[in-house]
């Protein structure tokens, strides 16, 4: 006996409208972290800025360093709420789903919050302190920084999210394998474009300087060599539960 869908066909229709309340429900729960985030927004600050102590960091518009609070705010309420965002997609896509599908969801989203968690922590800890203190290296007495808080926020802000969502690459690999769109055969005659793809991909979402981008690109390569692996016991597991049925 075959699965069905998990719940009965919905239209387009329907499927806007339930994007629409998905989306609702997400802003909102970023909205309430961030308003949490805001009472700590001043530890946050000095926290993200810590790279940028022996430079400071400036505003050069008198609403600047409110707008700032606000934007650390936001940032961490993004990544506060990551799980339950993440949980609001499965359950969007919930509808298309196979029965035995869905048991997995809970747990994508718990692999995937931990993923996102080690890749934005990677990049607050090690990238954007190298990239840092490599980029204000190129100061000269003739030639000081003055870094703006609100842009130096945006920044570390964008980078955080960027390696987060970047490093999810092994979860996207598993569903994308379950679903029979690829297998670690394709991945691993890729390997030498997704190299490449890797590398351009370093360039786009870090900053202009090697360091950063081979500290993107390291373990991002990594994650596509676990992927090819993870995607290869998907397989087996698919294999055996076609036999089974």
């Amino acid at each position: 006996m075959t699965d069905q869908p998990t719940e009965k066909e919905m239209t387009f229709l329907d499927h806007l409208e339930e994007l629409r309340h998905r989306l609702i429900r997400s802003m909102i729960v970023v909205i309430v972290f961030a308003a949490g985030a805001y009472y700590f927004s001043d530890h946050l600050i000095n926290i993200v800025s810590a790279p940028l102590t022996d430079v400071g960091v400036f505003f050069k518009a008198p609403a600047e360093a409110f707008l700032t609070h606000i934007k650390v705010s936001l940032f961490a309420g993004a990544i506060a709420a990551v799980p339950i965002l993440l949980y609001q997609i499965w359950m969007f896509i919930g509808p298309g789903l196979m029965k035995k599908e869905v048991k997995i969801v809970i747990p994508i989203v718990i692999s995937s919050t931990i993923f996102f968690m080690i890749g934005g922590g990677f990049c607050f800890f090690y990238v954007i302190p190298l990239a840092v203190k490599f980029l204000l290296g190129f100061a000269t007495d003739n030639m000081q920084p003055m870094i703006m808080i609100g842009d130096y926020i945006s920044f570390a802000g964008s980078m955080v999210l960027a390696f987060g969502i970047v490093f999810e690459l092994p979860v996207a690999a598993f569903i994308l394998g379950r679903m029979g769109v690829i297998d670690h055969k394709m991945l691993g005659k890729g390997r030498r474009y997704s190299i490449v793809a890797i590398l351009f991909l370093g360039a786009f979402i870090t900053p202009p300087d090697l360091i950063s981008q081979i500290l993107l690109a390291g373990p991002l390569y990594l994650l596509y060599e676990v992927s090819i692996i993870v995607v290869w016991f998907t397989a087996r597991k698919r294999e055996k539960e076609s036999e089974s049925e």
